[in-house]
């Protein structure tokens, strides 16, 4: 019995050897290439309809501060008050001024007078000295030198005066333009000063016949737009009205922090219905870039470094730089070195990598 369970053990490690020196047979393993969906790049037919805030401003604006100081003698206009160019607006009183342009008055009337005299001995020397030994040339040159001394006194005192006098026009506050005053903030009696800086304006002047409306175009719309192109606007003002006008200026310059340009129409407002400040809603239809192709929207992978789209070029991927454009719910606008005979995946991420090989 013993000699029999020597046999079968002594079968079983013959059989276990002969397993395990048999030659494992080779499985070819193929990896099955990633089926994605593919699409064609499509011819640019887009047309977008932008809608942009925007304001409406005056066409001239401007604080009215004193110049001088002094006390507010006279305030002829008031909030909503429509002025002409020129107008008095209101007056200032200042009695050291005036005292000030009387003094520098005095002063250069006595340069003047010492000028002519000295002027006056200088000629009548200048004939004596003819006569041979009556005046030396010292004299001579002498009187000259103080004739040309109070003619230069005489010229510096008619500046001071007329110095003097500009500050006493000051006093007057005149309308540097036509419009309406929009803001008071001083009465008669109130102190006016020209060196404090944190002081209101006495007055807000706006030009309200002719206003502004400016609106912040993104960078990528803003260069298919020119002079003299009409765009559409609504205001919340007046809901459901629907107006037009023309870009009268561009900035010419992109603001580096919102990628965008500020454009201005000019809008007429003779009638006076429009008010500085009011809101608008600015409708643009942009068309699509002439050179551009369309994708779907999610066809594009935007990473923190780069924008690009996932083409299939002799059966692998290569990723392809795009800039956008223009967009709708589902597609939208790519220009880069993309090829009309390309095709591109349809679901494009970050994980899909560059190189390998697709069906």
């Amino acid at each position: 019995m013993k000699l029999k369970y020597i046999i079968i053990a002594c079968a079983a490690t013959v059989l276990y050897s002969c397993s395990n020196n048999k030659p494992a047979e080779k499985k070819q393993e193929t990896a099955a290439a990633p089926h994605y969906d593919l699409t064609s790049l499509q011819s640019p037919d887009m047309e977008q309809t932008v809608k942009l805030p925007a304001q409406l401003a005056a066409y001239e604006e401007v604080s009215i501060f004193p110049k001088v100081n002094g006390y507010v003698k006279n305030v002829l206009v008031d909030i909503g008050s429509h002025v002409t160019k020129g107008q008095l607006l209101m007056t200032l009183e200042a009695p050291e001024i005036l005292q000030a342009t009387l003094q520098a008055k005095e002063k250069y009337a006595r340069s003047v007078s010492d000028y002519r005299l000295n002027k006056e001995n200088y000629t009548r020397l200048k004939v004596a000295s003819r006569t041979a030994g009556a005046i030396s040339a010292m004299d001579l040159a002498t009187y000259k030198s103080k004739m040309e001394s109070d003619s230069s006194l005489s010229n510096a005192e008619k500046a001071n005066w007329q110095m003097q006098e500009a500050l006493m026009g000051y006093l007057n506050v005149r309308a540097p333009f036509s419009g309406i005053i929009t803001d008071r903030n001083t009465h008669p009696g109130a102190l006016a000063s020209a060196e404090s800086k944190d002081n209101k304006p006495m007055l807000e002047l706006k030009e309200v016949d002719h206003l502004r409306l400016q609106v912040d175009i993104p960078e990528g719309i803003a260069a298919s737009l020119k002079n003299k192109d009409q765009i559409s606007f609504y205001l919340s003002a007046l809901p459901g009205k629907k107006m037009t006008a023309t870009i009268s200026r561009k900035a010419g310059n992109v603001n580096i922090q919102y990628r965008s340009e500020r454009i201005e129409l000019d809008v007429p407002n003779k009638e006076g219905s429009l008010s500085p400040g009011m809101y608008a809603d600015v409708i643009l239809n942009v068309k699509g870039t002439p050179d551009a192709l369309i994708v779907p929207k999610s066809a594009v992978v935007t990473s923190t470094e780069r924008k690009y789209v996932i083409a299939v070029r002799d059966g692998k991927t290569v990723r392809v730089d795009v800039a956008t454009g223009i967009e709708n719910t589902n597609k939208e606008e790519v220009t880069g070195d993309l090829k009309k005979d390309d095709k591109v995946i349809v679901n494009a991420s970050d994980e899909i990598e560059e190189g390998i090989k697709v069906n």
